[in-house]
């Protein structure tokens, strides 16, 4: 049986996309059959994948507003073992035309749940904000990952992304649980990244991952060229921590 992780934090600039790009592009590695869904009207988690994000045929808004099938939407294997189903600018509108709409929150887990057994993982890359957008993600997903900053702000808005996905757990998805936390952009050589990593280890309850993803320029550079890093430099420490960050997400599932 597959997980659906949806990438979630409503700040931006905490490496959700990245995360999302490149935990897909490494469970692929590891021989999972991954889907990832970009649900950011920014579309960047596509062309950071190498796909044309404007002239992709059909995308994550037409899937939402039922203007095509699921099977319709996705584009099969952009690398081994990894598909996508894209997004661009279009969907900025979706939250306003799905106004009215009955169970608007479940559309994208009604048409998920077709094609759901196909894949090992769904990663759901959401926008940074807490809208129509991030909850119809939370409302097909499985569990929550948090990616974290190490920076002095990591844990302001944490509490409020705690607070919205408890209420989608209370009236909306009984069985959403969070992944747990990864920390992202860690620099070694200052205090402040340490200090973080404590403060939030003592503050929450969570499940913390041990990979922690440094800051790495081949890992920011990865993405202008299209390519996840396990493609643009798969020796790089960014494709390694992100292949330690998709074995324990693999074996999570197994405890």
């Amino acid at each position: 049986m597959g997980r659906t992780i949806v990438i979630a934090n409503q700040k931006g600039g905490v490496g959700k996309t990245t995360t999302s790009i490149n935990l897909s592009a490494s469970l692929a590695k590891l021989e999972k059959k991954v889907l990832v869904i970009d649900m950011d009207p920014q579309g960047n988690t596509t062309s950071g994948l190498g796909v044309d994000k404007e002239n992709a045929e059909n995308n994550v808004y037409e899937l939402l507003l039922g203007e095509c099938e699921i099977k319709d939407s996705i584009i099969k294997d952009v690398y081994s073992n990894l598909s996508v189903i894209p997004s661009n600018i279009n969907l900025a509108a979706a939250e306003i035309e799905l106004i009215g709409i009955d169970e608007k929150e479940f559309i994208l887990k009604k048409a998920l749940d077709q094609v759901k057994e196909e894949y090992d993982f769904v990663i759901i890359d959401c926008p940074p904000s807490l809208n129509l957008l991030t909850i119809n993600s939370m409302c097909a997903g499985d569990t929550v990952l948090v990616p974290i900053q190490c920076e002095y702000y990591a844990l302001e808005g944490l509490t409020q992304l705690m607070h919205t996905i408890q209420l989608v757990t209370d009236r909306l998805n009984p069985d959403l649980e969070i992944e747990g936390v990864v920390f992202t952009m860690y620099d070694a050589r200052t205090n402040l990244s340490l200090q973080v990593v404590e403060n939030v280890k003592s503050n929450l309850k969570q499940n913390i991952y041990k990979s922690i993803i440094p800051r790495n320029v081949r890992l920011a550079e990865a993405p202008s060229y299209g390519m996840p890093i396990t493609e643009y430099d798969a020796k790089s420490t960014g494709a390694e921590s992100y292949l330690l960050l998709a074995e324990e997400v693999i074996h999570r599932g197994e405890e």
